[in-house]
C-alpha cells in the first residue's frame, strides 16, 4: 500500500478503481482538515487526465509496471523516441505521456532511463533522482547571495523553468531533482 506522502512524479496507483500515473506534482496545501497533495495524473486505461487533490492519510493499492531499460534517441517535436536496449525497437511516448519528465532529458544524456509498461502499453519514464543541467538563461547573480533561500526562474538547455538561489547564472550547471524540479545544488563536473 502506498500513503499520499510516498507519490511521486511517475507513480502508478489505483484511485476509485482505476489505474493513474502521477505526472505532476502541483504542490501541497495545509489547513484545519490537515495536508492535502495536489497532483495532475493520467488515468493508464483512458488516457484523460486529471487534477487531483489526496489527503495525507490517504493509502492507495499501487499499480505493478513492467519495466525496460532505454536510451532517448531523439525528439521530434512533441514526439520522443527511445531505443529498446536489448530488441532495438523505436518506442514512441508523447511529450503528454511523460509529463514534467519530459523537462529533464535530452538525447545528448547518458543518464539510465527506465520505461514503464502496463499490460503491454508503455505510459511513462522513471529517471534517475538527480540530474545535471545547464542553464540558459536567467538574471544575473547576486554576489555574496550564497544562502540559497531567494529564488530567481532559470530557463534549463532542456526548455523547462525551475527556481534557482539568486547566485546562480548564465551556462552554470546545476543539479535538479526529477520528483519536484528543484534545485539541489552547482554541479562538480565541468561540461
Amino acid at each position: 500500500m502506498l500513503q499520499t506522502n510516498e507519490i511521486r512524479v511517475g507513480t502508478a496507483f489505483m484511485y476509485e478503481g482505476s489505474p493513474f500515473i502521477v505526472q505532476r506534482m502541483l504542490g501541497q496545501k495545509s489547513g484545519r482538515a490537515g495536508r492535502v497533495s495536489q497532483l495532475r495524473v493520467k488515468n493508464i486505461v483512458t488516457g484523460g487526465t486529471q487534477d487531483l487533490g489526496l489527503d495525507a492519510g490517504e493509502k492507495f493499492e499501487e499499480v505493478e509496471l513492467e519495466e525496460k531499460a532505454v536510451n532517448l534517441s531523439y525528439i521530434d517535436g512533441d514526439d520522443f523516441h527511445f531505443l529498446d536496449q536489448e530488441t532495438y525497437d523505436d518506442i514512441l511516448l508523447t511529450k503528454e505521456d511523460l509529463g514534467d519528465n519530459a523537462g529533464y532529458i535530452s538525447p545528448d544524456d547518458d543518464y539510465p532511463i527506465t520505461i514503464t509498461y502496463y499490460n503491454g502499453k508503455a505510459v511513462g519514464v522513471e529517471l534517475p533522482i538527480n540530474i545535471t543541467r545547464t542553464i540558459t538563461y536567467c538574471e544575473p547573480g547576486i554576489k555574496g547571495d550564497t544562502s540559497g533561500k531567494s529564488t530567481k526562474p532559470a530557463t534549463l538547455d532542456t526548455g523547462i523553468e525551475v527556481k534557482v538561489p539568486l547566485f546562480c547564472n548564465t551556462d552554470d550547471r546545476i543539479v535538479i531533482d526529477t520528483r519536484d524540479g528543484s534545485f539541489v545544488e552547482r554541479a562538480k563536473d565541468k561540461k
